[in-house]
């Protein structure tokens, strides 16, 4: 269950990454499965955390967003204002939505794309299932708000995709003022 898993589990040093922006290659590519006891699997969760901790304003970091093409992200939306749902932080491989439903537009900014932020309609509720790192046991989240957002934020991330990919056009786009 994921209220039980913390990055302690890992039981491995998290290094902080380079973050990679577009155009980068692997953040068009889509990302391959990953083997959640592989050890090199458990590295890079804590990796994700550690760079995602790091990192001012930032709530969810893909590994495609370090540069590496797998099926995992790390979260952790605790005290955003938006946040009305939250499991704290954990990383979830080989995510996938079950059930998605109440779209609603919202602005999203991403660190792959630090200059912009954009209109982006999504769910806001929203089930996803998914492994945690260094475990087999599958995991089902279900959640609103912001947590959702930012679940599909990273979930497309591993799908080869950028919010930028999912904006209404040129007019849902803005210049971002400044990067908290």
């Amino acid at each position: 269950m994921i209220t039980d898993w913390s990055p302690a589990r890992l039981d491995v040093e998290g290094a902080i990454l380079e973050v990679v922006r577009a155009p980068h290659p692997v953040l068009a590519t889509e990302s391959a499965p990953v083997d959640p006891l592989d050890p090199e699997v458990i590295q890079l969760a804590a990796d994700l955390i550690e760079t995602m901790r790091v990192s001012p304003g930032c709530v969810g970091l893909a590994a495609p967003q370090v540069g590496v093409a797998a099926q995992m992200f790390s979260l952790d939306v605790t005290g955003h204002p938006k946040t009305r749902t939250c499991h704290g932080v954990f990383v979830l491989c080989n995510a996938v939505v079950v059930e998605a439903s109440r779209n609603e537009k919202a602005r999203e900014g991403c660190m792959s794309v630090p200059d912009f932020t954009g209109d982006v309609k999504r769910a806001t509720r929203l089930t996803v299932a998914g492994v945690l790192p260094g475990t087999t046991e599958p995991v089902t989240i279900t959640t609103d708000a912001f947590e959702a957002r930012a679940l599909q934020h990273e979930i497309d991330h591993c799908n080869g995709k950028l919010f930028l990919d999912r904006v209404a056009g040129a007019h849902a786009v803005y210049p971002r003022k400044t990067y908290q």
